[in-house]
């Protein structure tokens, strides 16, 4: 037997080089390698997503769903219908005494209670039953994209005056919603970490002033950050002037400054 046929056999018998005492880690990453070699990624043998960076199990979302009263379904499923922008979303069946409730402004805040932002789901779809394939799994291509009255939505008060209207636009934009009210919370909508610096980017290039991501957390409703964004922009106007004051006065003479004090004097 020649080199090349031990190597064959040794590659068969152990394609990646390991020894009967290396240590083997479960990723749940599906593979196969080719004849050329190279390891091809398939998928993920569990339901697990990546939500802005983070593993996240929809599972342990379902159970902690389950916990409470008048639920009796749940499924947690990644959806992107927005490009680019994949977000948790919920789907639950409940007890007919809960059906016709906001199940986000319900659910929501006991999640949040429990988990960390990133695996609390933008929104809550409540559904008669989940819909079900032939072999009795879920069927996720049946299940329906959340509509506006899924999302946490305060009672609706129109924004009020031009920097709300800017500033519910981007929201608008950025969250992919239809309408936002002036008392809505932009982390309840959805909102996160991410599109929060996109939030602070769009604000200085609407309004010509830095928002400071803390103040986004700080004042969540559009009014609150509306307002926020008018003293940002009252404030850097006041300092403008101040400093073209300061530049005037550093031009004048000595004799010109004490003309002025005796003036005023």
């Amino acid at each position: 037997m020649n080199r090349d046929q031990l190597n064959a056999e040794h590659f068969l018998a152990d394609p990646f080089g390991l020894t009967a005492e290396a240590r083997m880690y479960r990723t749940g990453d599906l593979v196969r390698m080719r004849a050329d070699g190279v390891i091809e990624f398939l998928g993920r043998n569990d339901q697990q997503v990546k939500i802005r960076g983070f593993r996240v199990e929809p599972g342990e979302i379902e159970a902690l769903m389950l916990t409470l009263p008048g639920v009796r379904e749940a499924a947690v499923i990644a959806r992107e219908d927005t490009p680019g922008a994949t977000r948790l979303v919920a789907y639950l069946s409940v007890e007919p005494h809960l059906a016709g409730r906001n199940a986000s402004s319900s659910l929501r805040p006991y999640l949040t209670s429990q988990v960390p932002d990133y695996m609390v789901p933008a929104a809550f779809v409540v559904v008669e039953q989940l819909p079900l394939t032939p072999n009795g799994k879920l069927d996720r291509r049946a299940l329906p994209a959340p509509g506006a009255e899924d999302f946490a939505f305060r009672q609706y008060e129109a924004p009020n005056g031009e920097t709300e209207a800017l500033l519910a636009a981007i929201w608008t934009e950025l969250l992919g919603l239809e309408r936002i009210g002036r008392h809505d919370d932009f982390f309840e909508l959805g909102g996160h970490s991410l599109l929060a610096v996109q939030v602070t980017l769009r604000a200085r290039d609407t309004f010509g002033v830095e928002v400071p991501l803390r103040g986004l957390f700080e004042h969540t409703s559009l009014l609150a950050l509306a307002d926020l964004i008018t003293t940002l922009q009252l404030a850097q106007y006041e300092s403008d002037e101040l400093l073209d004051l300061q530049h005037e006065m550093a031009s004048l003479s000595e004799s010109e400054l004490l003309a002025i004090v005796s003036k005023d004097a």
